[in-house]
């Protein structure tokens, strides 16, 4: 083992750590986009291996799956052809002239938007390639969740798995940084072959429904769905023919939105801006 960034920079090992043979992730992706009647054009923003991606062009879609990792990039295009592969930051990306009818962001990915800006940078970027319209498809863990809840902050989480005949073992453990708004990640890797172990530090933006939809309507979308579960990353995972439930408290978090018409983005627009020179 090496001391970069493990995961990314071992993709076939990201997949062996997070299995996903039923294809659940990208097939609650492809249930969303075809509940809510989502043309064609598919962006997969932080693809990571391309699994989803694929299975999104599996089912008839027209795929650019993008990641930051020159790396997942790079394993996605020899293990999941079909989609086109490019590189772009989720923080913020332009894509040129290509439009899509939706935009997919899974795995929480998006919520390594960090700060304000960051956030805005992406749905800013969303908005600037959809039509009015497009959807917003997104799935992410539920920053509502850890407010007075500590069953996944109380002690450190332990998995083992075998990779490249070698046994792996990834003890992880998470705790809130209030201030900043961070779910933080600490996980130390071992190795059977005798390796040192090698300590890896992330985090994720704790975004709660309420701040969650604030922020897509300041962007002019509109919240078709927004629920803790059934879905692909849940104890009970989704099933084909599942319905969304009502509550919005569990682990996980399930979006779907809609961007408005320019007009009604305009307004809320203006809305915001009036807020803020009055503050």
């Amino acid at each position: 083992m090496t001391s970069g960034k493990l995961l990314t920079d071992n993709p076939a090992l990201y997949e062996t750590r997070f299995p996903d043979p039923e294809r659940l992730a990208g097939r609650w992706a492809e249930d969303c986009l075809r509940r809510y009647g989502a043309g064609p054009r598919v962006l997969d923003i932080g693809c990571g291996t391309g699994r989803d991606a694929a299975h999104l062009h599996a089912a008839g879609r027209t795929v650019i799956a993008a990641d930051l990792s020159g790396t997942m990039l790079e394993y996605a295009r020899a293990h999941h052809p079909g989609p086109e592969y490019t590189r772009a930051d989720l923080r913020g990306f332009d894509l040129g002239e290509q439009s899509f009818d939706a935009v997919v962001c899974l795995d929480s990915a998006l919520l390594y938007c960090h700060t304000n800006e960051e956030f805005d940078g992406f749905l800013s970027s969303c908005r600037r390639s959809l039509p009015p319209g497009g959807l917003l498809v997104a799935e992410m863990r539920n920053g509502a969740f850890f407010l007075g809840r500590t069953e996944l902050l109380d002690k450190p989480s332990v998995d083992g798995f075998t990779w490249q005949e070698t046994a792996y073992t990834s003890t992880t453990a998470l705790y809130v940084d209030r201030a900043a708004q961070l779910l933080r990640r600490t996980r130390v890797w071992t190795a059977a072959d005798g390796s040192p172990p090698v300590e890896q530090r992330s985090a994720w933006r704790l975004l709660p429904p309420q701040e969650l939809r604030h922020f897509l309507a300041v962007h002019g979308f509109e919240v078709l769905a927004l629920y803790d579960g059934p879905g692909p990353r849940t104890e009970a995972p989704w099933r084909e023919g599942d319905l969304p439930r009502a509550t919005a408290d569990g682990d996980r978090l399930h979006l779907v939105a809609r961007l408005a018409s320019t007009r009604l983005t305009l307004v809320n627009s203006r809305i915001t801006l009036g807020r803020r020179t009055c503050a």
